[in-house]
């Protein structure tokens, strides 16, 4: 099937594998296609994105919905659209479940902060979806035809960070905030900016040189901008 991923705001990474960069916080969602399986990486920071996304994949697929949700770490921006796709089988690091229902109205509240209608945010933490699957190393997915990695490289960002490696030519790594390349990584409260730079260096690991590296926020990288910001972080952080 011929995907017309720019048709819908789309850009294609590879064959059925693409991301779009969502309005207001340029969070990057991701997809992944495969012969039996849908997987989205990241839901956005709504139920009214949740729903746009639902809307692009069935648009993209033919009407296939989404089975698999890998989600990169707690922060609205990139998990309060995940009760949207029911029935899909969720992912996240370890941890991160008992974390997102401890933390629900604490991610109503940072999503409200940063400028989501209190409505809106509200209605999402309300229904809020925890991972299901919890990824400690490494997580092999077939997606029929063709198979993921979800792999816990993390902490850093935050202490709950997964990144998905997608083979092919070119192979595509979907970083989350680990990278950022539209403004300088972010380092909340709850990041571990100690850890940080070895996390890069597991995602480098991971692609390789010739891989297409995703930004939670901005444009697709290559290994050397990734090297770049790790060597950063670690001068921030007086990290060796």
């Amino acid at each position: 099937m011929h995907v017309d991923w720019e048709a819908y705001g789309w850009e294609r990474l590879g064959e059925g594998v693409g991301r779009r960069r969502l309005r207001g916080w340029d969070a990057t969602a991701g997809l992944v296609i495969g012969r039996d399986a849908v997987l989205l990486y990241d839901t956005g920071a709504t139920l009214a994105q949740g729903a746009e996304l639902h809307a692009d994949v069935a648009a993209l697929t033919g009407g296939r919905r989404v089975t698999h949700i890998a989600l990169s770490h707690p922060h609205f921006d990139h998990v309060l659209g995940t009760a949207v796709f029911a029935g899909a089988e969720v992912f996240g690091a370890v941890g991160v479940d008992a974390l997102m229902r401890r933390e629900a109205d604490e991610l109503r509240l940072d999503a409200v902060r940063q400028g989501v209608d209190e409505a809106a945010a509200t209605e999402a933490a309300e229904v809020l979806v925890a991972p299901r699957h919890t990824v400690t190393g490494e997580w092999t997915l077939d997606l029929g035809g063709r198979q993921v990695l979800l792999a816990n490289v993390g902490p850093g960002h935050t202490g709950h960070d997964l990144a998905l490696f997608v083979p092919g030519a070119p192979e595509v790594v979907f970083c989350g905030d680990l990278v950022e390349e539209s403004g300088e990584p972010q380092a909340g409260p709850d990041a571990i900016p100690g850890r940080w730079p070895a996390a890069l260096d597991r995602l480098l690991a991971l692609g390789g040189e010739d891989a297409a590296y995703v930004p939670g926020h901005g444009a697709v990288v290559d290994a050397a901008f990734v090297r770049r910001q790790r060597d950063e972080l670690a001068r921030r952080f007086s990290v060796a």
